[in-house]
């Protein structure tokens, strides 16, 4: 008999809010779409024109395998990661290590492997709940020799991972700072209280950190600018162009620094299994970064402003910040009790709620609802505003 041989899951998240959007636009309903996850329209004119000029490069280097190297955008990692971090130009090749990759996605689930977690058990903490769900899935299918648990994030905490929260026996730590979708920044603080930690506990640290050049806030560090002042810590940190060139979601091109012996592991499980990224976009985004990062801060400065306008609106009709964000495109919200007079059982609930009454479309993450600016905010101020009104909630 041909069937599925996976076990049984629920509905992915993401889909089931699509379908109850499409089913609310069909009977009539206008929708507020905050919900978006990427930033609106095509990547930056710069990236695609320099993207453009390499795919009519005749060099063979800019369209073959590009594999754990990059032939065709020579040393690009390390180019890449230093217009996140600053010069590395001190650290010996024994100290640190880089690897280029086909954006962060689709890499997550090497780092458990790299790990060891085919050979033997492996408890993972996640900073997944709420949160960016990937690490957590792939821990999941993985298979029964990876224990994963998300560590409490909350306003209590500032959606900070505690290192009180580390439970015994943890090997490793995949980390998304700055956070989705609360937007929380790593400072320089945290990080070098969790870096001891882990240095003395021998666990492994990945930080997934696409938005840090759409940092608000000047507190926000990267984990590379602290993990290198611990010389037993064995950490990786990922980059992504996704986020940085405006819409480069579909490019996929990153990059990964670290300790030499967390990224040799990666690299050798990747160049097993991977070819590498498309590099005539590397060379649009290495040559964006470079050179127009006038327009990159625009984006950042547009999301800052949209930020503080869905804040205003919000907060004008009683809805609660979680956590004020720090960087990136999202905002997220403590779920109210009640609305439209009716009593409010999770985030799922109110969610829906919002799109069946009026069109407001977010992403539940129980007891939050997340609202993304990508989308013009100004534009559609008024509608959100009447939206909220109707809702009238409270908590």
């Amino acid at each position: 008999m041909r069937e599925s041989r996976l076990s049984k899951g629920g509905t992915n998240l993401f889909q089931a809010i699509k379908a109850k959007r499409t089913e609310a636009a069909d009977r009539g309903i206008k929708i507020i779409n905050l919900s978006i996850g990427q930033p609106s329209g095509p990547a930056l004119l710069s990236a695609r024109k320099a993207a453009a000029e390499a795919v009519m490069n005749d060099q063979e280097s800019m369209h073959e395998y590009q594999d754990n190297g990059s032939p065709g955008v020579p040393d690009f990692a390390r180019r890449f990661v230093e217009h996140h971090v600053g010069r590395l130009d001190g650290y010996l090749e024994e100290d640190i290590a880089f690897l280029p990759t086909p954006g962060i996605k689709s890499m997550l689930g090497l780092v458990p492997l790299a790990c060891g977690c085919a050979e033997h058990n492996l408890m993972v903490a996640t900073t997944t709940n709420p949160g960016y769900p990937t690490p957590a899935v792939w821990c999941e299918y993985l298979g029964p020799r990876v224990e994963q648990y998300s560590v409490p994030l909350n306003p209590d905490n500032g959606f900070l991972l505690q290192t009180k929260d580390i439970q015994l026996g943890t090997a490793l730590v995949m980390m998304n700072y700055a956070h989705n979708p609360s937007g929380q920044i790593a400072t320089r603080k945290w990080l070098q209280q969790l870096c001891d930690f882990c240095e003395r506990g021998n666990i492994r640290i990945f930080n997934d950190n696409p938005y840090y050049l759409l940092s608000h806030n000047s507190f926000s560090r990267t984990l590379a600018e602290v993990a290198l002042d611990f010389e037993d810590l064995s950490w990786v940190e990922a980059f992504s162009a996704s986020k940085v060139i405006n819409n480069g979601t579909g490019w996929r091109v990153g990059a990964m620094v670290g300790s030499q012996d967390f990224i040799g592991d990666i690299a050798k499980i990747k160049g097993n299994t991977d070819s590498g990224f498309v590099a005539p976009m590397a060379a649009g985004v290495l040559h964006a970064i470079k050179n127009d990062r006038k327009s990159i801060e625009e984006c950042r400065r547009t999301y800052a402003w949209r930020i503080d306008m869905l804040t205003r609106i919000l907060e004008s009709y009683e809805m609660e910040l979680a956590v004020r964000p720090g960087a990136g495109f999202f905002t997220l919200w403590k779920c109210p009790k009640v609305a439209f007079g009716e009593k409010i059982k999770d985030a799922e609930h109110f969610n829906f709620l919002m799109v069946e009454k009026n069109g407001v479309v977010g992403v539940h993450f129980d007891p939050y609802i997340r609202y993304a600016v990508t989308s013009d905010i100004e534009a559609m101020a008024s509608d959100i505003e009447e939206a909220f009104k109707k809702a009238a909630v409270s908590y």
